[in-house]
């Protein structure tokens, strides 16, 4: 939106039979061979950080600049540019145009879509981009919705369009904030079943605790703020006098906001926060997790999987 050593079974039984297996060590040389190789196929899912440091066969391993916590990476539109695009896990599709985009080349308008940004809905014209190509990673024939963002932004904000979550769809996105690369692998996949990693049923909606209470964010890159929270679940988690703090910036319009300090902790995946200043909305529907909480962390999102993690 425009405003996450386990042992094998054979092994930890092991010592119980250490004296029964010494004595018949002789005449059991084969099947022990035979058994370790058993245990060895039966271990459990490697953890799912492991694969920050063991990405296969990357087709982008690129550097990216962070405004107010966004991710800015360069790309290249129909062979031209390079152009300044938003990562945005928070947008639907493929992505977006800014105007200046649609303007510089001269791309006709295709159509309309109806467009959601979580509290009302809006159509938008379409245009048409034969090609969007991101380090080694290319995308074709695409229709993408285009807006005038730049005039909402600050200048050095500025942004010619959004890569959305479906231009990742196909493989393992790799977010590293505090080194700021963003890497995409097909060759590695994120089991949704390994250690550390988070199932979700809706992009990219995933369990958060806050203190004790338990609930759903929807992890957001494109959103400048640590936590948005309804003003339902901020009353279960917190009681302090909440400040106005403005409006917070939709794709379809604005927020009256509140602010306060939650101690949490706050927990989503390996993240854990405490002592957190959050916004609050009596309008917006859910938990976001947004760019501010996920700055000391590595981001990994995998839809084939429909899993994420996240490791500071």
């Amino acid at each position: 939106m425009v405003w996450k050593s386990t042992l094998s079974p054979w092994v930890g039984t092991r010592r119980s039979r250490d004296r029964r297996w010494a004595q018949a060590a002789a005449g059991l040389g084969l099947l022990l061979l035979a058994t370790v190789a058993g245990g060895a196929n039966a271990r459990a899912p490697s953890p799912a950080c492991a694969l920050v440091k063991d990405l296969q066969d990357p087709l982008v391993h690129v550097s990216f600049d962070t405004v107010d916590g966004r991710i800015y990476v360069p790309v290249r539109v129909n062979g031209q540019g390079p152009f300044r695009f938003a990562v945005d896990t928070g947008a639907s599709g493929m992505g977006r145009a800014d105007s200046s985009l649609v303007q510089a080349l001269a791309l006709p308008v295709l159509g309309k879509a109806d467009n959601s940004d979580g509290v009302s809905t809006a159509t938008a014209t379409t245009v048409q981009l034969a090609s969007i190509q991101l380090g080694g990673l290319v995308r074709t024939d695409m229709e993408v919705i285009t807006r005038d963002y730049a005039s909402r932004s600050a200048a050095h904000a500025k942004f010619s369009g959004i890569l959305g979550r479906e231009f990742f769809a196909d493989g393992l996105l790799v977010i590293d904030f505090p080194r700021k690369r963003l890497s995409f692998s097909r060759a590695s996949m994120l089991s949704s079943d390994a250690s550390g990693a988070l199932p979700y049923q809706r992009a990219f909606r995933v369990p958060v605790s806050i203190g004790a209470v338990q609930a759903v964010g929807n992890l957001d890159t494109g959103a400048n703020v640590s936590f948005v929270l309804p003003r339902a679940l901020y009353d279960r988690v917190a009681d302090r006098p909440l400040e106005a703090a403005g409006q917070g910036g939709l794709s379809n319009g604005t927020l009256d906001l509140q602010r306060a300090p939650v101690a949490g902790p706050f927990k989503v995946g390996d993240l854990r926060l405490s002592d957190v200043e959050v916004r609050v909305s009596d309008k917006y529907p859910e938990l976001l997790v947004g760019a501010h909480a996920l700055q000391q962390a590595v981001v990994l999102v995998d839809q084939r999987a429909q899993a994420v993690a996240l490791c500071p």
